[in-house]
């Protein structure tokens, strides 16, 4: 990746704030991105984007003021604009401590944009896109991303950390259909590396088995309705533990009273046999990052340890207001105020073997993969969409039924938890909050859950 720009016009206006505020940060950002879209074998489009931004916060008396350009000529400008703001607003900003951070932190990518041309990107796509030709196949699209950047975090604290990055997305959508209904298999591949996630994959499979999954679902039954004992498979565990519970995790929806264990810290929530983590240092995960925007390195945070929850995920701003110190979650793009937001958020695998727990659930259904749903985090239910499951019949599979919806609450289903798989998955995903996006991980093992609500989707 290119070099940022001229670091020391970013010298200078730091040690100027230094002398007028209570504390300013300076992130700036410089990245390059592909992206192309592939439509039933031909190409529909391709975008290449190049930017370059710099962000400015300022606090001073307890508010924050901001202030962001694309001009790296404007950059004293904004520095004076954050400033005037802060002095402008009241509020009770105050952060947690730390020791000022100086670091170099490179990519994981092994194979970087420019070593791979658009033409053999393409080609993987081709290669996907006929290999997912199969009978009772509609149509396929696929979309290929990657991006590479290079930023620059200095403070008024002395912080400075320049980190290199990269990520790349494979994605493909396979619609079957006859004469009476239409199902739609998906996947992606993706991480913090750079192609030799495509490279290392078996492209041809991974295309196939999602066009074999959009067959196999037309002629799957409807499911029943009520209370069921189930096993999640790992996707629909990872959403399950992202949604319900990481969400209502995060400090700034605590300290806005909408999060159901706002008041538990230190409470059992959960059956003693559930430990859940959010871990960005996991370079498996598409949520990777070594440190946050406010500079905190990371480490995993356990949210859940045998039942107990323990912590709350944060920022420096919300730690301080619970008395800890940031665990490392402060994220977002440079023109956006950072926000508590999850990474790779996971539950801890146990010791059953995938037939152990079917053998165990006994009678009930197993439910895999996610199209989504929504929660309300402050009353704590949810609702999702898996994309199969099965009828499980004297410890056995065995009918496929598709429509399948999950719901219920929160703690109920936490503590309904009565045994974990050995196996364990990350799932590439991108979460929304308060209009922005991040990338993420989700996951686990296979879950056994003693009872749940499961009904079809309408």
């Amino acid at each position: 990746m290119t070099n940022i720009a001229d670091e020391g016009v970013f010298d200078k206006v730091i040690k100027k704030l230094e002398e007028k505020v209570d504390y300013a940060d300076i992130r700036v950002g410089n990245s390059r991105s592909n992206a192309i879209i592939m439509k039933d074998g031909k190409i529909d489009n391709v975008d290449t984007g190049v930017n370059f931004s710099v962000g400015i916060r300022v606090l001073q008396n307890g508010a924050w003021g901001s202030a962001y350009t694309t001009d790296i000529n404007k950059v004293e400008d904004i520095a004076d604009k954050a400033t005037i703001l802060a002095n402008q607003l009241e509020s009770n900003v105050e952060l947690t401590s730390m020791q000022a951070v100086e670091d170099k932190v490179k990519s994981n990518a092994k194979i970087k944009m420019d070593d791979i041309t658009i033409e053999d990107k393409i080609a993987c796509m081709k290669e996907a896109n006929y290999a997912g030709k199969l009978d009772k196949v509609n149509s396929i699209n696929i979309s290929f991303s990657e991006a590479e950047s290079t930023s620059l975090l200095l403070s008024t604290e002395g912080t400075r950390i320049t980190s290199d990055n990269n990520r790349l997305v494979f994605s493909m959508n396979s619609v079957a259909g006859d004469n009476q209904v239409m199902q739609i298999g998906h996947k992606s591949l993706g991480g913090t590396q750079g192609f030799e996630i495509i490279r290392d994959a078996d492209i041809e499979e991974f295309a196939r088995s999602i066009s074999e999954k959009s067959i196999d679902l037309l002629s799957a039954k409807t499911p029943p309705s009520g209370n069921y004992p189930i096993v999640m498979d790992s996707e629909l565990a990872g959403v399950f533990i992202h949604e319900a519970l990481g969400h209502a995790s995060e400090a700034d929806i605590v300290l806005q009273n909408d999060s159901i264990i706002k008041d538990k810290l230190g409470q059992n929530i959960a059956s003693d046999i559930v430990t859940v983590i959010d871990d960005p240092t996991r370079t498996d995960g598409f949520g990777h990052f070594t440190y946050d925007v406010e500079g905190t390195k990371t480490s995993p945070t356990t949210i859940v340890e045998n039942g107990q929850l323990k912590t709350f995920l944060s920022s420096r701003e919300t730690a301080k207001k619970f008395n800890m110190q940031s665990s490392g979650n402060a994220r977002s793009v440079i023109k956006d105020k950072p926000l508590v937001r999850m990474s790779n958020t996971y539950i801890k695998p146990g010791d059953h073997t995938f037939d152990e727990l079917i053998e165990q659930l006994h009678d009930g259904i197993y439910l895999k993969g996610s199209r989504g749903g929504q929660v309300d985090t402050g009353r704590g239910i949810f609702q999702f969409n898996a994309v199969e499951a099965y009828m499980v019949r004297n410890g056995e599979l065995d009918e496929h039924i598709r429509d399948v919806s999950l719901s219920g609450s929160t703690l109920d289903i936490l503590n309904n938890i009565t045994a974990l798989g050995s196996d364990f998955n990350l799932s590439v995903g991108f979460c929304g909050k308060d209009g922005q996006t991040a990338p993420v991980g989700d996951g686990g093992p296979h879950v056994l859950v003693s009872e749940a609500t499961v009904g079809g989707i309408q």
